[in-house]
């Protein structure tokens, strides 16, 4: 399996240097040459565990990696999760919510980041080398992140997110962990100033040459691939416990890494009828897939901030496929919304943008409402990010198909909101031992020539 950049100014290259280059040099976004179609694979995978599953999906991607060392690396990535089916699904409200907030750091990043943190590793035994890992967080990648390869040879990571922006909790599970190759940034801006300085910085390709730089943030394509397998292994025990052939899933997102996940798994033959995407307030993605128009918009900091987004960074991979993967087109779309902050594509024949898409918004007021509503009816919390991916799903619940809804964080993480909702607090032994630790972590102006400079200092 060979891998091209969305902006087609790359040759294809194998999986390790896929994974090793993050993203594009030409500042694409990293896709498979081909995806494959699996369709007739699906009833003798719909026997297999969570990580014989994980193996099958991605031996059709990481071609270049011995099976039997395949396998290990996925045996010890799930191996700290603390859920043998490391994503089960529980029955909630006429919903299947499946949890994906069981590994270390209590959020749904830890699935693909565990691993990643790994590969990482691995490529770098093979091969000798450093890796110095830049990357921006709205809140839960940059624990998970770090989580994975904290205290790993030959890797540091430096971590960026916005100053005052992430909840308290996620913050603390980050700038807690002290091992000296771990680097926290606070970022006096939003999560899009870091997601922009990180690309920035990864677009100068000498100064990512030179100093090695690598990515854990949903650009690189293994983050998405890992996230692929819970779509599939959610849909095949929904489809088994209801006898339906097809589902749909609602999904909480901002940087539209998660939603694509769904999206390739259905390009690949899993019988998914609708995606349900759910945005807060920050609703760039919603309003597009509504109106066909991509613009920005002020960033408004909400109850969950993982989607306090207004440029969603995988939105271009969706992009590259919804226009014939037409590298040109594309490049002439982000070029637009680029110099004009907005972007827009014709609507198909039934009016809308793709009819595999419905969308919604929830507000704080109506996302405190369903995490109250859902806890004094079913006696379950679900945290903001998951309740916006709830409240949306009510629009769109099916009477025939199951719906999946992403619960992507343990609500334990956003306690502020849960107390507000609920007047209870929510807690979690991880967490709690968070109360009194020591932490670390610099602040840094919202300039890419400042971060730079810090990476030199510290690498």
């Amino acid at each position: 399996m060979k891998y091209i950049s969305t902006r087609g100014q790359m040759e294809p290259i194998g999986f390790q240097d896929a994974v090793m280059t993050g993203l594009a040099p030409d500042g694409g976004l990293l896709l498979p040459e081909v995806l494959p179609r699996v369709a007739g694979k699906l009833e003798e995978w719909a026997q297999l565990s969570y990580q014989e599953l994980v193996f099958e999906v991605m031996s059709l991607f990481a071609t270049d990696i011995p099976p039997a060392d395949l396998a290990e690396l996925i045996t010890d990535s799930y191996a700290s999760f603390d859920a043998a089916e490391v994503a089960p699904s529980v029955e909630v409200g006429g919903f299947r919510i499946l949890e994906l907030f069981h590994g270390p750091t209590l959020a749904f990043k830890d699935v693909a980041l565990q691993f990643l943190g790994n590969l990482f590793e691995y490529i770098l035994e093979q091969r000798g080398g450093k890796l110095n890992i830049l990357g921006a967080t709205s809140g839960d990648t940059g624990s998970a992140a770090i989580h994975g390869v904290r205290g790993k040879p030959n890797i540091n990571i430096f971590i960026m997110h916005p100053a005052g922006r992430t909840s308290p909790l996620q913050e603390k599970q980050m700038t807690s962990v002290l091992d000296p190759n771990v680097f926290n940034l606070a970022v006096e801006g939003t999560f899009d100033d870091c997601q922009h300085i990180m690309k920035t910085t990864f677009a100068d390709v000498d100064f990512k040459t030179v100093h090695s730089l690598g990515s854990v943030n949903s650009v690189n394509w293994a983050r998405v691939l890992a996230q692929t397998v819970y779509y599939f292994y959610a849909a095949f025990r929904a489809m088994e416990h209801t006898g339906a052939r097809s589902v749909q899933f609602s999904v909480p997102t901002g940087n539209f890494g998660d939603i694509l996940a769904g999206y390739l798994a259905q390009q690949m033959g899993l019988p998914i009828s609708r995606l349900i995407l759910a945005t807060n307030e920050n609703d760039i993605l919603s309003r597009f897939f509504n109106s066909g128009i991509y613009g920005m918009a002020e960033v408004f900091p909400t109850i969950s901030p993982s989607m306090d987004i207004q440029v969603a960074s995988n939105f271009e991979r969706y992009l590259y496929y919804k226009v014939g993967q037409d590298a040109e087109k594309l490049v002439t779309l982000m070029d637009g919304f680029t110099e004009n902050g907005s972007l827009s594509v014709e609507l198909n024949e039934n009016g809308v943008v793709d009819d595999l898409f419905v969308a919604g918004r929830g507000d704080t007021a109506s996302t405190l409402e369903i995490i109250k509503r859902y806890q004094d009816e079913y006696g379950y919390v679900l945290d903001p990010h998951t309740a916006v991916g709830v409240l949306v799903a009510e629009q769109f619940k099916s009477d025939t198909t199951p719906t999946i809804c992403l619960a992507t964080a343990h609500p334990a993480k956003f306690t502020q909101a849960i107390v507000d909702a609920t007047g209870e607090a929510v807690h979690h032994p991880t967490l709690d031992a968070l109360a009194d630790v020591e932490t670390r972590c610099d602040s840094i102006a919202n300039d890419v020539d400042a971060v730079k400079q810090y990476l030199v200092n510290h690498i």
